[in-house]
């Protein structure tokens, strides 16, 4: 089965040794994306809800190109480093998945890989059959 990874060209990825995402037949995962713009500047720095979108925007990139899509999304992963602020994060997830409604977790974690990013997200998706 072809397997076919993409990269953002972060330094972390070959320090780490992982890819922005993967496919692996209708499989599609994609790691943990934080809310960095093209240039690899944090956006919101002090706006949980604007690191949100932008972390699902990057997640949205990164599917496409894998040739998936937000409905192809069946599960996501939020990791948060202030749990009270809970609301903010589960509205930006819901105007990407509101009609999609992918199974998913919030939890809150101590830190993430810089003090000022607040949220992280992940996905898995299945793309249906006899698309690219």
């Amino acid at each position: 089965m072809q397997r076919t990874t993409i990269s953002t060209g972060t330094r972390w990825e070959p320090l780490v040794g992982y890819s922005r995402g993967i496919r692996v037949g209708p499989f599609v995962y994609i790691s943990g994306t934080t809310a960095t713009d093209a240039e690899g500047e944090i956006v919101g720095r002090d706006d949980i809800q604007a690191q949100a979108i932008q972390c699902l925007k990057n997640l949205q990139s990164a599917l496409e190109r894998l040739g998936a899509k937000l409905e192809h999304v069946v599960r996501t992963r939020m990791y948060v480093t202030d749990i009270v602020q809970w609301e903010e994060v589960g509205r930006a997830h819901g105007q990407f998945f509101g009609t999609i409604c992918p199974a998913t977790s919030m939890v809150e974690v101590s830190a993430l890989v810089l003090p000022e990013i607040m949220v992280e997200i992940e996905a898995d998706a299945i793309v249906p059959e006899g698309k690219p």
